[in-house]
């Protein structure tokens, strides 16, 4: 099978998955074998190879592009991000407390209830 590398104004891409070429750089900086990039990632490992060519051939172009994705995860969320972020996850947190109380109490109830039946 021979792999392609696509990009449809979003990043290059491995044809036919959402694994960009700056992830097969990542594993590829790291040191890990091509068997290893194509087991993880659940791909064959021509298309490691074609990512590694694609790579090579556009060596400066996506080593810049990938100091850059590392800047922005590095500066993590904009703070008014981050806060809107922060209320969502205390909403969902407040709702698995009010959940496991009442499933608790639900469970208390019938323990109690059982217990008695059997007097």
């Amino acid at each position: 099978m021979n792999s392609q590398i696509v990009d449809r104004g979003d990043g290059p891409k491995i044809a036919g998955t959402r694994i960009t070429i700056y992830t097969i750089f990542e594993y590829l900086q790291a040191g890990w074998d091509r068997a290893s990039i194509a087991i993880w990632l659940g791909i064959g490992t021509a298309a490691v190879e074609a990512a590694e060519r694609y790579i090579d051939e556009h060596r400066d172009e996506v080593t810049l592009e990938f100091q850059k994705i590392m800047e922005r995860t590095d500066r993590g969320n904009p703070p008014e991000l981050q806060a809107k972020l922060d209320a969502t996850h205390e909403r969902f947190m407040e709702k698995v407390r009010v959940m496991r109380s009442a499933n608790a109490n639900s469970a208390n109830g019938a323990d109690h209830e059982g217990s008695s039946r059997g007097q």
